[in-house]
């Protein structure tokens, strides 16, 4: 099995140090990415660490994928204990990082530890000897800086553009709780609070530096060259509109959360659609290496708002769910989020849920400062950078989270199956996590569609599609490979059988099960806040296809210990 190469780097950030180790048989069982970051953290991190605190460590990883020049291959993981969640996150970021990431030579690399002054630290290539070259720097200068000026600042003063960068805003350096980390200037490490734990431990950015190209010398098969081919001649509407070419697809079927999840559609969806994105679009937009070319690049001169994006999920927070009905409202709500280093998708419900509390929605001006009051904890916003989980009750309205996680769309309640993926998720309520969404719309073909209301039958599916998406995480392969980057293909891309990868990914979503249940998670966090008929007896059947007890812990799991298929 093809798995990414390197030792891995642990930077001590208490002590300002750096050293290495090998991690031959970690990168065999769990190839890179999510599941080396998975295994990692488990074997690393003390299950009752603080997610705030230098016990908790920070994981960051590429896979072999990132050793090809295919498509859909521009992406990296981050991996930590979530402030949000309090239980184990993974979340991956696109742009341009992941190859100057390999290039710098290792396969993964960790932080631990916490800082009194505010750092940035370099990383490059080792020396001949294989001493590790980082250094320290303080930057007391960029203390609650924006994104861009980090990205300004490195390039001005040591030649690395936005594609070396890995930063925190202001959010993370306030420890707002769905802070994100951010690269590229726009692409996000962006659910689960990873922002916050960079801010907790004194780090204002990372950057990376090294030769990709002559990192690791491969040999691939002709379906990576197939793969670019397709990515390059499809004439996908996402290369068109991104996500948002689902938006008035999701409203016509009365899934497109709105007014804080009091309804399922929006009456103002057309100000928001894909159609309104595509008109702001302005040049294409991609990831390293990537001829697929999704992204959003948008501009509106009459306001002078230039951002990236926004995708769909920006468009459900901050339009239909704030009762926000034009796209430049949007636009406005995403750029701010990205400049102060905020998760979009949680940072546009907790507004939201602060508009239904004071009757405001639609008040696209009162967005705005109430984004600016989150990321500098101040006024309402000290509340509201708590998240709606924590902050529901003062507030007044319901807590529409999963394990402390705020909704994405596609609403469960239409959904159905996509409502039991966002219950078993082990990171929250992240459409992402078990994607099965597609199959319901349909944005699939009629032979592999089902009905979006119900759960018979869906629980084995749902395992596959949770292992599958493992396994993506780990290659690093973007999702957005739906179609192209087929079972037979991903195979062959990482040299093994389809059913053994399949059972790896099981093992990466069994033991980060396993972690988060050494911190007291069980069955009765795998909720949601709306009745589904029969939802009960498919989670039973969820963990029974995945040989889990009916409690929704790991069996043999005791005092952190997992026997069976969480072992490697």
């Amino acid at each position: 099995m093809r798995h990414a190469q390197g030792e891995l780097l642990t930077i001590d950030v208490t002590d300002r140090t750096a050293s290495t180790e090998p991690i031959d048989e970690r990168l065999a069982a769990f190839v890179g990415g999510r599941g080396l970051n998975t295994r990692l953290a488990y074997d690393r991190i003390p299950f009752d660490a603080d997610p705030l605190g230098p016990e908790n460590r920070l994981f960051f990883s590429t896979g072999p994928m990132q050793y090809s020049a295919t498509s859909f291959t521009g992406r990296m993981a981050a991996t930590a204990v979530s402030p949000l969640t309090n239980g184990l996150v993974s979340s991956n970021a696109g742009g341009f990082l992941s190859r100057n990431f390999t290039g710098a030579g290792y396969a993964a690399v960790e932080l631990v530890g916490a800082s009194d002054d505010l750092l940035a630290i370099h990383v490059r290539e080792p020396d001949d000897d294989g001493t590790p070259t980082v250094e320290f720097e303080e930057v007391a200068d960029l203390a609650e800086a924006p994104v861009p000026a980090v990205s300004d600042r490195f390039e001005a003063d040591r030649g690395l553009g936005p594609e070396h960068v890995a930063c925190v805003g202001p959010a993370g350096e306030n420890r707002v709780r769905f802070a994100s980390i951010m690269t590229s200037d726009s692409r996000a490490f962006g659910r689960g609070g990873l922002g916050a734990v960079l801010g907790s431990k004194g780090v204002k950015a990372l950057t990376f530096d090294g030769d990709a190209d002559a990192a690791i010398d491969i040999e691939w098969p002709d379906d990576a060259g197939e793969v670019h081919r397709e990515a390059a001649t499809s004439d996908s509407i996402m290369k068109r509109q991104g996500t948002t070419s689902v938006t008035e697809l999701a409203n016509e079927v009365d899934a497109l959360p709105a007014y804080y999840f009091s309804e399922r559609s929006f009456e103002g969806v057309s100000g928001i659609s894909g159609d309104r994105v595509e008109e702001k679009k302005y040049k294409k937009g991609t990831c390293s290496q990537c001829a697929f070319a999704c992204k959003l690049p948008t501009r509106d001169e009459q306001r002078g708002i230039e951002t990236e994006g926004p995708e769909f999920e920006t468009v459900m927070a901050f339009g239909s769910n704030a009762g926000v009905d034009n796209i430049v409202d949007v636009m406005a709500a995403n750029k701010l989020c990205d400049e102060l280093g905020m998760d979009t998708i949680s940072c546009g419900d907790v507004v939201s849920m602060y508009l239904a509390s004071e009757d405001e929605f639609g008040n696209a001006e009162l967005v705005q400062s109430v984004v600016e009051q989150i990321a500098y904890r101040e006024g309402v916003g000290d509340e509201l950078a708590e998240g709606v989980h924590r902050a529901h009750e003062a507030f007044g309205v319901d807590d529409w989270t999963v394990k402390g996680m705020a909704f994405s769309g596609h609403d469960g309640r239409k959904l159905n199956g996509q409502g039991l993926a966002f219950a078993t998720a082990n990171r929250g309520a992240d459409h992402m996590y078990g994607e099965f969404y597609p199959y319901e719309y349909p944005l699939v073909g009629k032979d592999e569609a089902l009905e979006p209301s119900g759960l018979e039958g869906k629980p084995p599916k749902l395992v596959e599609k949770e292992n599958r998406n493992a396994v993506l995480d780990s290659a690093v392969i973007c999702k957005f490979s739906r179609g192209i980057v087929t079972d037979d293909r991903l195979a062959a891309l990482l040299d093994a059988d389809y059913e053994t990868l399949i059972d790896l990914g099981g093992r990466i979503v069994e033991l980060e099960r396993a972690f988060n249940n050494a911190r007291g998670f069980d069955r009765a966090d795998d909720t949601l806040p709306y009745q589904i008929d029969g939802f009960e007896r498919a989670l039973s059947e969820y963990y029974a296809v995945r040989g889990w007890n009916d409690d929704g812990t790991v069996p043999g799991y005791s005092d952190g210990e997992v026997v069976g298929a969480a072992d490697d």
